[in-house]
């Protein structure tokens, strides 16, 4: 990343003023060799250190005694003048002893010269230490944007902690805004965003958006929802819930602090379509009280929330439509196609196929979907917008896909398909591709390659 305009004038000042003080560290010691009558006082102590506590001067008969320790000053060698110098600094400021009596205290030529060097300099020295260790600080973190105070937006994200909400939030710190994480950990897993805790400009909330958040943002990525079948089936009650209660308080948030606020709506708004590819215009064809219902039919009842505060209360809204997303952090046990064929041929099991395999999806990297929310967002597009990649694939020809990657030998079984589970699923993005200037990037064969390199990292971990 290349250095801001302030931080090349801070280097630029700190090479000069060591230089200042180097050559008149130099200065001195060569004056003070230049006069034999002035042994170097201040550290004679260092240099008869090995010739015991009364030493003889090699030019006089008398005996020198080591001065006492300088309690202003360090005992070690030249090494440690910067340390010196921060306690010189401090005493002159904490004390008000002038300059010239601080020479006459010291007595010795080689810190004389030292002293000549102005203040400033060692108030600048002083400062650039301090912004070292704070980049020192901040490097365990991954490298970030800098914007000055006037660029940086405060962005809340619900659901942070999961899979496309870590992801999203990577990219958000990394462009140099203020972030904050709020998840109740349903689904979601405070490791996904360890790498952010302790940076300033991050802060994770453990919170339930179903119930009121008062914050002030001005930015607001909802996606706080379980995604995945297992999860939204274990308890269809709360899916409902943060689908539409937490909506409201989202828009409500939204509202008092005139924030633009993304929802994270899905495909599933589609249900079992009639129409392919999917449009933005396509109402759907989705059973009411189905087993997936409590999704579908939560996601849509959001929709509708947003456009009506859009009406209403002039709430800025985006919605977009997120089709089958893979990458790193997906839960491996998520009842996904990608999860699980990646988990059971990395395990040499067999890999199930639901139905004939004929049914067909369509598969997004996750770095695709990233930049198409924030595209999203900053675009001027109130309605719909669909997210997914139009590369169409059977079931069957995935599975195929993934043994190849894997270089799995297991074989494929099929089983019974479920309940209301779409035939076919693809996007018609060509309202991204016209309005936001979007469409995906990364190959499935790159995505997977990537995404199995990340579950075989879990699966040596719980080896170990």
């Amino acid at each position: 990343m290349r250095l801001d305009a302030q931080f090349r004038l801070f280097i630029v000042c700190f090479v000069g003023s060591f230089l200042l003080i180097f050559f008149a560290y130099v200065g001195g010691v060569l004056s003070q060799l230049n006069d034999d009558s002035h042994p170097p006082v201040l550290f004679a102590n260092i240099n008869k250190s090995n010739e015991g506590p009364h030493s003889t001067d090699p030019h006089s008969s008398d005996i020198i005694e080591p001065p006492k320790p300088n309690p202003l000053l360090s005992q070690e060698p030249f090494i440690n003048v910067i340390n010196d110098l921060e306690v010189i600094k401090k005493t002159l400021k904490s004390q008000d002893i002038q300059l010239e009596r601080f020479r006459a205290i010291l007595a010795d030529k080689r810190w004389a010269s030292l002293l000549t060097v102005p203040l400033t300099s060692i108030t600048l020295f002083s400062f650039m230490k301090q912004k070292n260790q704070e980049r020192f600080q901040f490097s365990r973190y991954p490298r970030m944007k800098y914007r000055p105070p006037d660029e940086r937006k405060r962005i809340l994200v619900t659901g942070g902690s999961g899979f496309v909400g870590s992801h999203l939030i990577d990219y958000l710190m990394k462009d140099g805004h203020e972030v904050i994480c709020l998840d109740n950990y349903f689904t979601g897993k405070k490791q996904n965003v360890e790498q952010w805790l302790g940076h300033p400009n991050f802060e994770l909330l453990r919170h339930d958006i179903v119930n009121p958040i008062y914050l002030e943002v001005d930015r607001i990525y909802h996606l706080a929802s379980p995604a995945s079948p297992p999860h939204y089936m274990y308890n269809p009650v709360k899916t409902i819930k943060t689908n539409t209660m937490g909506t409201i308080n989202v828009l409500g948030l939204a509202r008092r602090t005139k924030a633009r606020v993304l929802l994270a709506s899905t495909s599933e708004v589609y249900g079992d379509p009639t129409e392919h590819p999917q449009s933005e215009s396509y109402w759907g064809n989705v059973n009411p009280v189905g087993p997936r219902s409590c999704y579908d039919e939560g996601k849509r009842v959001a929709e509708a929330l947003m456009v009506a505060y859009h009406k209403q209360e002039q709430v800025d809204i985006r919605i977009a439509r997120i089709f089958n997303t893979f990458g790193p952090r997906m839960s491996m046990n998520d009842g996904r196609v990608v999860s699980n064929f990646i988990s059971q041929a990395l395990q040499n099991r067999s890999i199930t196929v639901y139905g004939t395999g004929n049914h067909t999806r369509s598969f997004q990297y996750i770095s695709d979907l990233v930049d198409g929310l924030v595209a999203l967002m900053e675009s001027n597009v109130t309605e719909p917008v669909n997210l997914g990649n139009p590369d169409e694939r059977t079931i069957l020809e995935f599975a195929l896909v993934v043994q190849n990657v894997t270089g799995c030998n297991c074989d494929i079984v099929f089983q019974e398909s479920p309940v209301d589970d779409p035939r076919q699923r693809r996007p018609d993005i060509s309202r991204a591709w016209k309005l936001l200037n979007w469409k995906p990037k990364v190959s499935l064969n790159d995505g997977l390659k990537m995404t199995i390199q990340y579950f075989n990292e879990i699966f040596s971990k719980k080896a170990a």
